[in-house]
This record gives structure tokens, sequence and C-alpha cells, in this order.
């Protein structure tokens, strides 16, 4: 009997001290299945929660845990989820990030969603939610992102955001919100984006919010705003946007109409009284006939009011006074035990942020990259280090984009908008604000450079590159948070040149002959330029020349991409690029000897496109190139082109071919002689 006292008690002890997570685990999954059955109640796309499973085993789709096993990231944009939120998902306490964009939710926000303190992002953007934002969010004291645009959110903007200390981004863009800006948004001192626009909202611009120093965006366009522009907001330059407001004017802002008298006579509404009634008062023009005498003048009944009841006055104020300080004190000592408490909390760290390990750790076991976004710390966390290696300030505003831009382009990283991906990359096509295509590749802080300042550097040799035959970086964005760096190039509309070889008889996509010479010719005057040094930058090899490498524009004039790319990545990476471009032939031969890509390599590569294109066919055979030598055009020029090509001009190019890639790299011309020998075919 002894023994089996023993055996239960230990049964016991491993229950609650070995897997203490698994109990707390029970109510979690209660709470997600509850979350489910609102979300998904059809249970077409979130199946893998199942009341048998385990949150945090990776197994729940979008479910993200910290290291004590608890839910700490929901991401489930762009599920095509048709329910509501549950008030439920309140009772995952330690959930950081809530990511339901891009679905078509409907139904209000739940006021027990203020009971997520530890939250710090919150996407319910681009859905169809209705009814007031809750004002309890103003208690959800750790968020940072906000992002409730592309709803049906009616009602006034709570005066209670004004609370959110850490928050960053607000985005209420595409809502049905009327009433005035809440002056309190002016206290928002890490405010970094600020969207109201296509809103019913009226009023003045709060002069508070000119004062906030770390506003980078406020856009208040389509809305029925009034009255004289803050001239502090003029820092903002293009980011200040307020088209479609037609009762707004100032002074100096280039899309505003000029101020009149008439224009000064509205109610300030940060509660000072009418415009331009404070002597303190530098946002309001300095005369101004009509707010000279605002001020209602005191009465003779009124004054002597005042005097009947200025001892009345003074007891209210003390025992005001000291309510307030008791209060205080009140406060402190509460917020002092919470501090206590806190050491014990396991939940996320103490900033109510994941660490840059556990987000890591969340990536791999969750099938969203929406897990950890990094907006405390700015939305480039790498800005400050450029400016160490002689990056200006406009050079930065310039290439810098910040995450919410990279996400909006590409619809959330979703699957429809991926272009391509390798072991340490992916690339997305995107689409900016302003309308423009874009490609944003997508890579793995671990495949980069260790070295930040070597990363930088080469990051600035790429943004050097200026040549139409290269693709052109726009911009750059860096996580750390995330673990990924973007890369934003202009798109190529018709794909890589790999697309127009090998094709089927019938087929639409055959490349004329004069497209072909256009494009050899496109690309030899693009290696030339990377192979020639300049004032601001040496001279490069690309190291990986290929079809796929080689984008068609619009007009099909051929566009090479990733130069300069290997000065990003650690050698491990370009080494493992290179298994590709020995598959397919490009790699020259005397790098098994000697480990180095030298411009001879680069012009061998050339060499081998310039077969391909000529015959149509990726991959090449001996026979080619002996029937190339010997001038059998049959044997060498695609038949696709039924023979409409120009004899001289295949056999100069078929020579041409040879040459470069001969065995021999000293055998092989420069790129400068072969442009040459390309413009005497033109």
């Amino acid at each position: 009997m002894g023994h089996l006292n023993f055996l239960v008690s230990m049964i016991i002890f491993l229950i609650f001290f070995i897997n203490p997570s698994q109990v707390h685990g029970n109510a979690e999954l209660e709470a997600l299945m509850e979350v489910k059955l609102s979300l998904d109640p059809e249970n077409r796309f979130l199946s893998s929660w199942t009341k048998d499973g385990d949150p945090c085993s990776g197994s729940f789709e979008g479910v993200a845990c910290n290291e004590h096993h608890k839910v700490a990231n929901i991401s489930l944009q762009g599920k095509g989820l048709s329910g509501k939120v549950s008030p439920a998902v309140a009772d995952l306490r330690c959930l950081s990030g809530l990511y339901l964009h891009y679905n078509n939710l409907s139904g209000e926000i739940p006021r027990e969603i203020s009971n997520l303190t530890e939250l710090t992002d919150l996407y319910l953007n681009v859905n169809s939610l209705s009814g007031d934002i809750p004002s309890e969010i103003g208690s959800m004291a750790s968020l940072q992102v906000l992002q409730l645009c592309c709803n049906q959110l009616s009602g006034k903007i709570p005066t209670e955001i004004g609370f959110l200390k850490r928050l960053s981004v607000l985005a209420l863009q595409y809502n049905r919100l009327t009433g005035e800006i809440p002056p309190s948004l002016g206290n928002l001192g890490m405010l970094k984006r600020l969207d109201l626009s296509f809103n019913s909202l009226f009023g003045t611009i709060p002069k508070r919010l000119a004062t906030v120093q770390s506003l980078e965006i406020f856009d208040v366009r389509n809305n029925s705003l009034t009255g004289f522009v803050p001239p502090g907001l003029r820092r903002l330059n293009e980011g200040f946007h307020t088209e479609n407001n037609r009762g707004l004017c100032g002074v100096g802002f280039a899309k505003l109409k000029a101020c009149t008298p008439f224009d000064h006579d509205e109610v300030d509404v940060d509660g000072f009284g009418p415009a331009g009634s404070n002597a303190n008062d530098t946002d309001g023009p300095t005369q101004n006939p009509k707010s000279a005498n605002v001020r209602p003048q005191c009465i003779q009944a009124h004054c002597a009011k005042s005097t009947r009841f200025s001892k009345a006055a003074v007891v209210a104020v003390v025992i005001a006074v000291t309510i307030t300080m008791t209060g205080t004190v009140f406060l402190m000592i509460i917020r002092y035990r919470r501090r206590k408490q806190k050491i014990g909390n396991h939940c996320d760290p103490s900033d109510g942020r994941l660490s840059i390990d556990q987000a890591k750790e969340f990536r791999s076991k969750s099938a969203s990259p929406l897990v950890s976004l990094e907006y405390c710390n700015g939305w480039d966390p790498l800005g400050d280090g450029l400016k160490g290696i002689g990056f200006s300030q406009e050079y930065l505003n310039n290439k810098k984009f910040n995450m919410e831009e990279i996400e909006s382009a590409t619809q959330y990283f979703s699957e429809v908008n991926l272009l391509g991906k390798s072991k340490f990359s992916a690339v997305y096509k995107g689409v900016l604000r302003d309308g423009s295509v874009v490609a944003i590749r997508s890579i793995n802080v671990t495949s980069c450079k260790s070295e930040e300042a070597e990363f930088l550097r080469g990051l600035d040799l790429l943004f050097s590159l200026r040549h139409e035959n290269l693709v052109k970086l726009r911009g750059f964005c860096c996580s750390k948070s995330r673990g990924e760096c973007f890369l934003i190039y202009d798109f190529a509309p018709n794909g890589n040149l790999s697309r127009y070889l090998d094709l089927e008889e019938g087929s639409n996509r055959v490349l004329d002959w004069s497209k072909r010479v256009s494009i050899i010719s496109g690309v030899a005057k693009g290696i030339h330029y990377l192979h020639s040094s300049e004032a601001n930058r040496p001279a490069i090899v690309h190291q990986n020349i290929s079809t796929e490498k080689v984008l068609i524009d619009q007009q099909f004039n051929p566009l090479i991409s990733d130069s300069g790319l290997p000065k990003l990545l650690a050698d491990d990476i370009v080494f493992s690029a290179l298994k590709t471009s020995a598959a397919m032939g490009y790699l020259a031969p005397e790098y098994i000897t000697t480990g180095r890509f030298t411009q001879k390599s680069d012009i061998y590569a050339f060499g081998v496109i310039v077969l391909q294109v000529l015959s149509g066919q990726l991959m090449l055979s001996s026979s080619t190139r002996t029937a190339t030598k010997s001038g059998r055009f049959e044997d060498f020029v695609d038949t696709k082109l039924k023979g409409e090509f120009s004899e001289p001009e295949a056999a100069k190019l078929g020579q041409l071919a040879l040459t470069c890639t001969h065995e021999d790299p000293e055998e092989r011309p420069k790129m400068e002689e072969v442009i040459q020998e390309l413009s005497r075919m033109t």
C-alpha cells in the first residue's frame, strides 16, 4: 500500500509541477475553440484547430506560443474568414499580436479586447466591422500598432486613445467616423503615422498634434475639416495630406488655400477658447481683428458674483489639491505592488514585447509571416547605423520604406503575389501607395552579412548602380524583430528571359529576331557598366548572370537583376547559389581551380546566354556548339523563327558566343570589345 501511495504522489507531482503549462493550456484551448467557432463557424479554414490538440505544437494554423507555452500571436490575415471577433479572445492574456486583417469579418469590435494588456499589435483592417471603436481600447497600455482601416466603423474617435503612450501607428482611414479629431491624440509622443482619411470628420485640426515630434505621416484627406492648420505641421512636407477638405486653410502649405479672417473664427478644439484668444498661442495669425475681443466682456453682475465666491473658490482648490495628492500616492503604491508582482510573470518580457529569439522561434512554428513586427524602435531599426557611413538624412528619407508599406504593397505577403522563392529569399509583386508596381525581395537576416557596417556598405553600392539595362533599386526596409530585410525594385512586367526559351510549337511568346539581337546587346551593355569603375563606386563582378537574372520590361528591354547582391549576402549563401549556376552551364570552368569570380567569368555566362537566345533552348548540347562553329544555321538557330533571321548577324553572334565561352579566360574578350563588335551589327 505504501508503494501505491508513493506512485500516486509521483503522478500528481508530474501532472502539476513538471508540466504546469498544460493546465493553463486547457483554459487557453477552450478560449481558442470559442474564437474559432466565431471566426470560422463553418470550419472551412481553421480545421487544424481541434479541441484535443495542442495550440503550442505548431499544428494550429496561425497560432504561435511563447517559451512558457502561452498563446502569444494569432496570425490569420487573408484566410477568407467571414465570422466575428469573439470576446473569448480576451482570455488569451499573453497575446501580443492579433492579425485578422484582409478577411471579411463583421459585427462589432468586442469591448472585452481591452483585457489584452500585453497586446502590442492589433490588425483588424480590411474587414466589414461595424459599430463604434470601443473607448476601452484606451486602457491597452502596451498597444503600439492599431490598424482599423477599411471597415464600416462609425461614431467618434474615442478620446481615450490618447492614453496609448506607446502607440506609433493609428490607421482609421476608410470608415464612417464622425465628430472632431480628439485633441488627446496630441499626447501620443511616439506616434509616427496617423491616418484619418476618407471619413466624415469635421472641426479643426488640434494644435497639439503639431507638437508630436515623432509624427512623420498625417493624412486627413476626404473629410469635412475646417479652420486654420497649425504651422508646425509644415515640417511633415509630403507626409501631410489634406486634399478634399475645402474648409482648411494655412500659411506655407502648397496645397492649402490662404486664410481669411472668416477662417479664423473657429472654436479651438484644444479647449482654450476661440482661436487666437490665447496670448501665447502662435499657431494662429498674428493679427486677427475678429479674435482680438472674442472673450466675453465681464459684465457687472458676473464680476460681483466672482468676488463673492472667491473665498469659496480658494477652499475648493485646496480640497481638490489635497484629494489629488492623496490619489497620486495611492496610485504609486498600487503601481509599486504590481511591479513587484510582475517579477514572476510568465507572460512576455517586461516591456510587453517578444524578444528577438522568441520571435524567430514563433516564425518557425507558425505558417504566418506576420508574427512579430517592430514598430517600437522605429520602422527601420538600421536607419541610425546608416548615418555612420555617410548617408544624409535626405538620402535616408528617399530610400527607406516602413513595414506597413511593405505589408500593404504585398497584401501582407499574399501567396497570390509570390513571384519566386529560394532557400534564402522570396520575391513578391507589390503595388505602392502611389500606384507604381514593384518587386519586393525579402531576405532572411541570417543570410546577410553578419557585420552590419559591411551590409550597409553593400547596400550603398547597390543604390549607386544606375543604368538603363539594370533593374533599379528603389528602396529598402529592415526589421530586426522580423529577422528580414526587404529590397524594393522596379517591376519588370514581362518576366525573365528564361520564360521565352524552351517554348512549345505555337506559343505566342516566341521572340522575333530583332528582339533577340536587342536583348543580347542590352545585356552586354549592362555587364559593361558593371565592369566599369566610376568615381562613386568600384567595378563589380555580377557572379550569377543567367537568363533567370535577365528581366524583360514593357518595351522588351533587358534588365539585369541582383547586381551587387552578393555584397549583402553571407559567403555560404553566395556559394550555395553556384550549384544552380553550374547545373545550367553558366559557371566558368576556371572557377573549379581558382574559386574566384572575375570579369571573365561574367563574360563566360554572357556567352552562354547568347547561345541560349540564338537556339531558343535553355539546356545547350555539344551539338549546338559544333553547329555554331560550322555555321549550320538550321542546327543552332531557333527553328520557331521559321527562317526569319539575318544569317550574317547569326554568324557573328554565334562566333561571339563561342569566343566568350572559351575555356581559357585569357582568350575571352573584354566587355568593351564585345560592345564594339555588337555595334558593328547595327
